[in-house]
């Protein structure tokens, strides 16, 4: 099937981003969130950050124009269904999700693909819950969307070869490229990043290292763009600590027991960059270590 409309659940940080990857693409663009405020803040980063690439030469004046024509935002989850494909970017909560899928059932298309942007979530039992299983799959974006070339597509057991690709033909569409993951905890990039980060938490917390240390040594040791303390309070503790569960969870390996200074953390509120503080204090605007 052609798909030429998506709705996105979510206008947070990758809702966002993948409305505006799917827009600049020439899809017609719905996105949908419970809270206004959250859609009137998306439109406008999604306008900045596309200004950012006419500044860049990297699209013209009328493509940003163009792009930001093509989405339109709403309130009302019935409006989500009546697209080709729908992409679920809330919270990496499998009981959010789920409830998320309820309300949004009833008035989904015949034809409609469903997807979920899980980072870690089974898509065999998220899909298992719709009415659409072999019409189901994960969709996994890279953050940030704008800027990362890869997604991960996840089968789930009963996901038919049609909407994978159709899945597959969207990413191409919008300049990426797809990486196929089995529907295991984590899928791949999650499934060898976080353990990573989690050990650099743990290198933290037996005082191997402090926050600086730790993160030179990776950026000057490894060749790393970012040190795995930054670039957890870049995705956000809360999602590090989350996507660690789910691989103790549903691997029931030791290996994968997430820091009790991660679980620290995330439980006084320090989330990372969105909350201006993680391994790093954001508030005076410059990075300080706060360990």
């Amino acid at each position: 099937m052609e798909i030429r409309s998506i709705g996105i659940i979510g206008a947070g940080q990758m809702g966002n981003g993948i409305a505006h990857v799917t827009a600049l693409a020439g899809y017609r663009v719905v996105m949908m969130d419970i809270s206004q405020d959250s859609l009137t803040a998306a439109l406008s980063l999604i306008e900045k950050n596309l200004e950012r690439q006419v500044s860049s030469a990297k699209i013209t004046a009328a493509e940003k124009a163009k792009a930001l024509a093509q989405i339109d935002t709403t309130l009302d989850i019935s409006k989500v269904g009546q697209a080709d494909l729908v992409i679920e970017a809330a919270t990496e909560d499998e009981t959010i999700k789920q409830s998320i899928f309820d309300l949004l059932l009833p008035h989904l298309q015949d034809h409609t693909i469903l997807t979920s942007n899980t980072s870690s979530i089974s898509i065999t039992r998220l899909a298992s819950r719709t009415d659409r299983p072999e019409k189901f799959m994960g969709f996994h974006f890279m953050n940030p969307v704008p800027v990362m070339k890869l997604v991960e597509l996840i089968r789930g057991i009963a996901t038919d070869e049609t909407t994978y690709a159709a899945c597959k033909q969207v990413v191409e569409r919008l300049g990426k490229t797809a990486a196929s993951a089995e529907d295991f905890p984590a899928f791949i990039v999650n499934r060898l990043l976080m353990p990573m980060i989690n050990e650099a938490v743990y290198t933290l917390y037996e005082g191997v290292g402090n926050v600086v240390s730790i993160d030179s040594s990776m950026r000057l040791g490894a060749n790393h763009p970012m040190g795995p303390l930054e670039l957890a309070d870049f995705i956000g503790l809360d999602t590090c600590l989350a996507i660690m569960n789910v691989l103790h969870d549903g691997l029931a390996d030791t290996k994968y027991r997430p820091c009790p200074l991660l679980t620290k953390y995330v439980e006084a509120g320090w989330l990372g960059r969105k909350s201006q503080r993680g391994f790093y204090d954001y508030r005076s605007g410059t990075p300080v270590p706060t360990r």
